[in-house]
């Protein structure tokens, strides 16, 4: 369609400008254009779930009760890092609204809430100390309220460190940190839930500088293990980050419906990076098709037999293929499975067909065996089947 190839293409201009570090309010601007093509794309008017997937995003939009779309947000982004297998990884969470309250709490005037918030952000690149020394010497924040930020800043946990805060002398008393609180303790019930809590850490010092945030950010980190010379692991690089923007869509709406949303976007290419990092590193060959077997032949004319044969692997739903020639060399097509990854051979000759056998090699070890025909579909199920 192409309302989906605009939404992709305006996906793009985002990832670029956040790929280059543009201007955050040029960045707030694409995004905000993005968001009101997908709202355009699934309007439903508030009243359904609306869940729109793209090769990066992953979006649920609609009127639902407090943090079951976020919960099920972070679940995905621990799915697919864990299928992904690239590593140890921490999901880290925290609420605009817990920021808020934190800034009014310990003296940040309301006019430099914003600039107070990019300098926290900085906090996974740099240490509390220079953070401290811009909001106090670039920013104008006064020291007493730069080291009551610090207090809190350098908070993480779960459950406990949510109760902690909830008793917090300050904190307790403000309307939005309570509010903040109150939604984290409940999305950690439903992250405990899901089983997920052990790559789930409640940050105070995760801000994500964009303004349209309204609720709960998140942010996936991987991890390098500690050392001798590290006390715990640390990050190496965001590979997915999100959170809750209730008030965007809505102001994209001629009736001026408010239209709450959440939603995360995985980072497709520092993901592929690292993945093809490792692969560099290990010498290992890209699997590079999912078929689980070549069919071939030993002998020249055989290709009718190998298209019969062929044919009733595809009825039997295995993956199956065969060189588009007559009469191929079997090296050429064993060579061709050593270049492609394709596991399996399954070999048809003149003695093969008199015996009613299928030779099948594996082409990792070379090792042959003689299947009955009618035994050969289970048998490349059994030895393609994943552990």
């Amino acid at each position: 369609m192409a309302e989906e190839a605009a939404v992709r293409a305006q996906g793009e201009v985002v990832r670029r400008l956040k790929q280059d570090k543009a201007d955050p309010d040029e960045i707030a601007k694409e995004v905000a254009k993005l968001l009101e093509m997908k709202a355009q794309l699934g309007a439903d008017e508030g009243k359904h779930k609306f869940v729109l997937k793209t090769p990066k995003d992953f979006d649920i939009a609609g009127q639902f009760d407090p943090m079951i779309p976020d919960a099920e947000c972070l679940k995905i982004v621990h799915e697919i890092l864990s299928d992904l297998q690239l590593g140890d990884f921490l999901i880290k969470v925290n609420d605009r609204r817990i920021l808020d309250g934190m800034f009014a709490v310990c003296g940040v005037p309301d006019s430099k809430f914003r600039t107070i918030c990019s300098s926290v952000d900085k906090l996974d690149k740099m240490p509390w100390e220079e953070v401290r020394s811009e909001m106090v010497g670039e920013k104008g924040l006064s020291p007493e309220a730069a080291d009551r930020i610090g207090e809190y800043v350098q908070l993480h946990g779960g459950l406990d460190l949510i109760e902690r805060l909830l008793q917090d002398a300050k904190l307790s008393q403000n309307k939005l940190a309570k509010e903040g609180l109150g939604d984290m303790k409940l999305l950690f019930e439903y992250l405990t839930l899901f089983g997920i809590t052990g790559k789930i850490s409640f940050d105070l010092s995760l801000a994500r500088g964009l303004d349209y945030y309204t609720g709960v950010i998140f942010e996936a980190v991987l991890l390098q293990q500690e050392n001798d010379h590290v006390e715990e692991p640390v990050s190496v690089g965001s590979v997915a980050g999100g959170g809750r923007y209730d008030g965007l869509v809505g102001m994209f709406d001629p009736k001026g419906r408010k239209v709450p949303c959440v939603g995360v976007s995985i980072g497709i290419e520092r993901i592929f990076s690292i993945l093809e990092q490792r692969v560099e590193a290990s010498e290992e060959k890209i699997r590079t098709t999912e078929t689980q077997v070549l069919v071939a032949s030993a002998q020249k004319k055989l290709l009718e037999e190998r298209l019969k044969l062929i044919s009733e692997l595809w009825d039997a739903g295995i993956k199956a293929e065969v060189l588009y020639k007559k009469n191929p060399k079997l090296l050429n097509q064993l060579q061709y499975c050593e270049d492609t990854g394709i596991p399996l051979v399954a070999i048809v000759g003149e003695q093969e067909l008199k015996d009613g056998v299928v030779k099948l090699r594996v082409v990792a070890t070379r090792e042959e065996v003689n299947v009955r025909r009618e035994n050969l579909v289970e048998e490349i199920r059994m030895r393609t089947r994943r552990p």
